[in-house]
Parts: structure tokens; sequence; C-alpha cells
């Protein structure tokens, strides 16, 4: 039996011991509560009728009954659909359709959203509501109590349980088939990475929607606690942090950012921290320095993907390890069993040396199985030989240390020269009046493309463009100087982290 679930039953860790701790909502959960409201959740969905195999959506903000739905769902076989509250009523909608879904788990505002969306499309699925709402939903609370000895449904290794929706950043989302034995080698990984063990505190603050949950997972396979914020909040974030002493802090590069920019005082707001995570995007090597150098906490710079189980099958830096982060640029090396190779960006089948640029390939047991009812996009990026292609753009040096360029989309080619946003922004961020930039492609009928940068700059300090181009034409090869700088307050990103070049050059190309 290779049911995921089944971390949730060892005997090892107390019952009464606090596994989720949801500070907003002034609720901790234990083990052995959780274990039982999962069997609960599971009855219930199996009395509506969910077999091994269904599909059942979640659309819920981070919460509590987040984190039991997506063990209810697993427990019986089912196939969890992740989604985020902020999807409107078409975003929703395609996850629903696109999987098939015969179950929805929402709250009460959700289910006022899915009764406007069954007003335009007939939803042949059933509604739980975390609150009452309606007839034409079910309530919760209404599940009754599950038998003491509940066990797992047989599942395989192979056996899906999870359609995880990539970001969507160019075209319609795209479902990343997840098995039991991929999430079950990807939080094996993490705690490897992080050396977890039941002593540690997890503060986590990414959306349970998002593979990044993994982090908190893993720590609950290790017996340790996993604190839970709904979206960060810096004065929050280190309120949290000094409460409950925590071991681990979840970070990615604005949080970072905002850390070394913090009040004074703040150090010893983490003082109990070991490590923090990074992933997501680039945390430029001038902030993580600065950080390095404020706060002595050994940064996981972690590479991973929603079709990777984050380090399932990637990447990081090693708390423990420091020469890894190769002056605070490198993504670390591969975990677990995870392989790493670089290939030609026209031609993938040709593997690169050490130093030479192209796109990253990973293949390991938590490489997703493909994408859901698309063959096409499924043939292009997993390989048969089980390489999937990244779409990222790095480097191996001669120790298998990882350094990330670029998305391949997002390199900017004019005149034939190939321009690097990462490389241009790790320039500007170093200008004294800087503190966040984005650097992308426009077209141009003539080059092609031209490279531009948005730059939000300190408070309280004027940067004018011709200085910023002053300052670049010191650091950079004069093709990748931007040729248009952009003050903005502003950067759009994903769920306020990842960020959306596209978004960017639709705006100003």
């Amino acid at each position: 039996m290779s049911n995921i679930t089944t971390l949730l039953d060892a005997k090892s860790v107390p019952a009464a011991k606090a596994a989720l701790i949801c500070p907003s909502g002034n609720v901790t959960i234990s083990y052995g509560f959780l274990r039982s409201e999962m069997n609960r959740i599971a009855m219930g969905l199996a009395s509506l009728g969910v077999r091994k195999g269904d599909r059942v959506c979640i659309y819920l903000d981070s919460s509590p009954e987040y984190l039991i739905s997506y063990f209810a769902i697993w427990r019986i076989g089912g196939i969890a659909v992740p989604t985020n509250i902020v999807y409107r009523e078409e975003e929703l909608l395609h996850a629903i359709v696109d999987a098939g879904a015969c179950a929805i788990i929402t709250d009460p505002g959700g289910a006022g959203i899915i009764e406007k969306i069954r007003e335009q499309h007939p939803l042949a699925c059933h509604v739980i509501s975390t609150g009452a709402r309606g007839p034409d939903t079910v309530e919760w609370n209404s599940f009754p109590e599950a038998p003491a000895l509940m066990r797992a449904t047989n599942c395989s290794l192979e056996d899906l349980c999870q359609l995880q929706y990539t970001a969507g950043t160019t075209g319609r989302p795209k479902g990343a088939m997840l098995t039991h034995g991929n999430w079950i080698t990807a939080l094996d990984a993490e705690c490897e990475a992080l050396r977890v063990t039941p002593d540690d505190i997890y503060l986590g603050i990414y959306p349970m929607g998002h593979v990044g949950l993994s982090w908190g997972l893993a720590v609950l396979r290790a017996g340790g606690t996993y604190v839970m914020m709904e979206r960060f909040d810096l004065e929050q974030y280190l309120a949290l942090a000094s409460r409950y002493k925590v071991t681990i802090l979840a970070g990615m590069p604005p949080v970072i950012h905002s850390l070394v920019h913090g009040p004074p005082g703040t150090e010893q707001q983490l003082a109990d921290a070991r490590v923090i995570i990074s992933g997501g995007g680039q945390l430029l090597p001038v902030i993580w320095e600065m950080f390095d150098q404020r706060f002595h906490i050994p940064v996981a710079n972690s590479y991973g993907l929603s079709e990777t189980i984050v380090i399932g099958s990637g990447t990081t830096t090693l708390p423990g390890y420091p020469h890894l982060t190769r002056g605070y640029r490198s993504v670390g090396v591969a975990v677990g069993y995870t392989e790493v190779m670089v290939v030609d960006l026209d031609n993938p089948v040709l593997e690169l040396g050490p130093g030479e640029t192209g796109e990253i390939a990973l293949r390991g047991p938590s490489v997703a199985k493909g994408y859901w009812n698309m063959p096409g996009a499924t043939a292009e990026v997993f390989r048969p030989d089980g390489w999937f292609l990244t779409g990222d753009i790095g480097h191996l040096d001669n120790e298998g240390v990882l350094f990330i360029t670029d998305r391949k989309k997002d390199m900017i080619i004019m005149s034939g020269w190939k321009i690097y946003p990462t490389e241009v922004e790790n320039v500007i961020i170093q200008h004294p009046g800087v503190t966040d930039v984005a650097v992308f492609g426009i077209p141009d009928e003539r080059k092609g493309e031209l490279p531009v940068a948005a730059v939000i700059t300190r408070t309280g300090t004027h940067v004018a463009p011709e200085e910023l181009d002053e300052f670049c034409r010191l650091h950079l090869a004069g093709y990748k100087i931007p040729r248009r700088f952009i003050i903005t307050d502003n950067l759009p990103r994903v769920n306020g982290w990842k960020l959306l070049r596209r978004a960017l050059r639709e705006k100003y190309g």
C-alpha cells in the first residue's frame, strides 16, 4: 500500500501533540484530531459517491479545512484538485470542467460563486460548504464521526492523487498529474534537505493550493508542528516566529527582501530559526548576502516546479553547507534521487557540459506523469526517458551545483543578441536608490525585441532614468542595457511573489 495519508497513522507521534496551528482563528489542531477529521470527511465524501480516481476540487482560502480536505480526498484514493480562493468564475470553471470534478469543497462565499457559475454552466457535482449555504450544498459539519479505525484505500505508487494546475502565466493552466509516489518521495526529499525533526516548528506562508504546501507536509511527516499564515504580513510574520519559537521559516525573495529592510530588532524575533526557505523566483545575490550578514540564518535556496513538487525532484542549497551557495548565486545540488542535466536550447537530446548554458532538465521520482488530457503538451516537455524539460535556463559547474539564468520564454533576443533579464536585474538592484526591479522585452520592428526595466525606488529617493542608464553602463555590455527605465510603485506578481513579466510586456509593450 502506498497511500500518502498513512504518514498520519504513525504511532510514534503523540495524539495530543500540535500538528497545525492557525493563529488567525485561534485554532490548534492535534495529530489525533487531524486524523479523526481526515477520516470523518473522507467517509463523508465516500457517502456522496466519491470513489478511487474521482476528482474533488478544493476552493478555499488557506485554512485547517484546506489541509484536512487534501488528506480526506487522498484517504479514499480520490484525486485532489486544489485551487486558489482568488480564482474568479472563469478560472474556477476551467479547473472544475477540465478535471471533471465530481465534488467541490468550499466555504459559503465560494458556494455563492459556484451558484453564479451554475446559472450559465450546468455542473453535475456535489458542493460541500464549511458553513451553512442553501439547499444545494452539503454542510461540512453534517458528516458523522468515522470509525476509530478507518484504513486508507489501497493505492499504488503510480496512482494519481492530485491535479496541480500551473499558474497559467502563459495560456490556459495545465493540470500536472501527481501521484502518491511523487508525493511520498517529495516529502522525504524535503525532510532530508532540511534535516527536519519532531522538534521543528515551521512557519508556512505558501498558499495551500500551491505545491509549496509540501514543506508544511514534510514537517508533519517528521512529526513537527506547522504554524500557518493565510498571507504574508511582515509584522505578523515576525510576531509569530517569536511567539512560537519557529525553527524553519517559509520564505521567498520578496519576504527575504522585506526582512533585510526590516526594523531594528528583527533579528531577535527570528532568534530560534535555523533555516529559511526561498523559491518561486530568483533571490538576488545582493539581497541574499545582506540577509546572511544581518541574520546569519542559512537560506535553503530551492529550485523546483509544480511538475516536480518543488524539490521532490529538484535542487537546493543545504543548511550546514554554505559553500553550495557559490557566493550567493546558486540553487544548490540535487536532492534525494534527483538527476539534473543541462541540454541544448534547440536540441534537447544534446547534453551540455559544465559551464555551458542551456535548458535545465530534471529526472526523479517526483516528476509528474504528464499533463491531464493534454498529450501534445505532455510530449513537448516530458521525454520518454524520464527527463522533464523545465523551460528554465542555467548551467552546472564541475561539481554539479546548479545556477539559474532565466526562464526560456523570458529571454530577450535583440538583433540576435541573447539578453538574460536576471543578469541585468542583478546589476540594477545594486543601485543604492533601487529596492526592486523587473527586466522584460518589448517588441521592436527593427531589432525584434528591446530590453526594458521597471524599477521601484527607495522611499524618499529620486532616481532619474538617466542615472540608472549611466549606472548600467558601468557594469554591463552595451547591448544588455535597458532601452527604457520605468519608475513604478509595484510589480505584478502571482500571489504577491512570482513575478509576471508577461503582464509588464502587455502593459508597456
